[in-house]
């Protein structure tokens, strides 16, 4: 498992399996936060990523600063390392198998949308359960925004700490916008200025206006980068108080929107969505000027038109691409009420509830996610962390980075950590697939309501 937000595009979310053995991996010992020899206690740290493997910078991180600086000021502790460098699907076997039995570290990354699984397993507990009182006066708390506070939040309750995330926004062409009429700066504040503004980009000769993932080509790229996030707009989540939504208004509203954008009105290309590759082709006619619009995340900012290393580079980066939330439907329609809304992804780190010694596990887990050690992890990058103290210095110097940290992060939301959630990602992909291909948005809702209650074990579990 990967703390690094832009894996979040990849479907790695396998469902708890049946408890078999899995090649290779033994179950850790027995002995979380054991007495070692000499009176000290020995606490482990267990996270997917090896030195010289996978993730190893992260290894590094915790062999190399976070074990001997933690051993400082901690004098009858003894941390250990316990570094996995599998896939993703192994290392979520072994943690089920590990916490299941009563094994397993003290401290364990996971990946955040595993956390509503293992807690309704009972394999984790909240963190104030777990490690007392210390838990909820902790300093980090107001550090981290309430919305990115919920990447290790479940059913209300705190289970884990949230490492790296990321946000979603609406990229956008300044030189494209500027032969269109539209401004430098702008800045949508409802679904109908976005559809204004594809109608004005149309007419000045842009190819592909707009630009949001839709079908199943596009993966989890659909529900990440398209449906989720304007659900959210529309006043929804995909699961909220013990339901998935099914076909309501505010699904029909999403799935609505799509039709607008590929249902025949030239303003977004129905066949890039049906491609094998089209989210990879989407990225270089952005970086061409031939899509004017596009819903991403900041992975697209740093990594894909990066001006010297990224996979679509724009040399004039800075200058000609601007970025602005996503509105909601229409002012304050949106979840919590709000104008604007994003998605995001990441990894936390929990604890183990059969932890010997719970309160001193809680003390690494809060200095392995102190202002301290969140820079020391970035080791000089530039990246977005939980922290808004750590953010404030370390993207001061990319304006971008900073917008996400500061007007985005406030206003996200998470993908429900369930077993069944690939299975219902895969069929809002299906129902957006049905919009590009020529259904109407009444049929793709009513196809999606199908197979939402045949996922979630009938009606009653649907809500809308």
């Amino acid at each position: 498992m990967s703390a690094r937000p832009e894996q979040e595009d990849a479907m790695r979310m396998p469902r708890l399996p049946v408890l078999i053995a899995v090649a290779g991996l033994a179950l850790a010992s027995c002995g979380t936060g054991a007495p070692a020899e000499g009176g000290t206690v020995t606490l482990t740290i267990a996270a997917n990523s090896i030195s010289g493997g996978k993730n190893s910078e992260s290894a590094d991180w915790i062999k190399n600063w976070v074990i001997p600086e933690f051993e400082k000021t901690h004098q009858n502790v003894k941390v250990l390392f316990q570094p996995s460098g599998v896939d993703d699907e192994q290392y979520k076997t072994k943690l089920a198998l590990d916490l299941k039995s009563g094994a397993g570290a003290d401290v364990i990354d996971v990946d955040g949308i595993w956390v509503g699984e293992f807690a309704q397993a009972g394999y984790i507990k909240p963190l104030a359960e777990v490690g007392g009182a210390a838990v909820d006066s902790w300093e980090g708390w107001s550090q981290i925004p309430q919305a990115v506070q919920g990447l290790g939040i479940f059913d209300g309750k705190k289970y884990g700490l949230p490492q790296g995330t990321d946000g979603r926004v609406l990229f956008y062409n300044k030189t494209l916008f500027g032969k269109a009429g539209l401004p430098a700066d702008w800045q949508p504040a409802s679904w109908q200025d976005i559809i204004d503004a594809g109608e004005k980009l149309k007419a000045a000769g842009v190819p592909t206006p707009i630009q949001i993932n839709a079908g199943t080509a596009m993966g989890e790229a659909t529900t990440m980068q398209g449906v989720l996030p304007l659900l959210a707009g529309a006043g929804a989540e995909i699961y909220s108080q013990g339901k998935w939504t099914g076909a309501s208004q505010a699904m029909k509203d999403v799935l609505g929107f799509y039709e607008r954008i590929y249902g025949g009105s030239g303003l977004g290309d129905p066949k890039l969505q049906q491609e094998a590759k089209g989210r990879d082709k989407s990225f270089t006619q952005f970086a061409d000027g031939k899509i004017a619009i596009l819903l991403e995340g900041d992975y697209f900012w740093r990594s894909v038109i990066e001006p010297n290393a990224g996979v679509a580079p724009m040399k004039d980066r800075d200058q000609v691409v601007g970025y602005a939330r996503i509105p909601a439907k229409e002012p304050g329609a949106g979840i919590r009420g709000q104008d604007h809304a994003s998605m995001s992804g990441g990894a936390v780190r929990v604890l183990n509830p059969r932890s010997a010694d719970p309160r001193l596990a809680w003390e690494l887990l809060a200095f392995m996610h102190s202002a301290a050690a969140t820079e020391s992890q970035l080791a000089g990058q530039v990246r977005i962390s939980s922290r808004t103290d750590v953010n404030d210095e370390v993207l001061a110097g990319d304006p971008m980075l900073g917008y996400i940290a500061d007007e985005v992060l406030p206003i996200t939301a998470y993908r429900p950590g369930l077993a069944v959630y690939p299975q219902v990602s895969v069929a809002l992909q299906e129902a957006t697939a049905d919009i590009v291909s020529g259904r109407s948005a009444d049929e793709a809702a009513a196809a999606y309501q199908a197979k939402l209650e045949e996922l979630a074990g009938g009606a009653a579990n649907v809500s809308g």
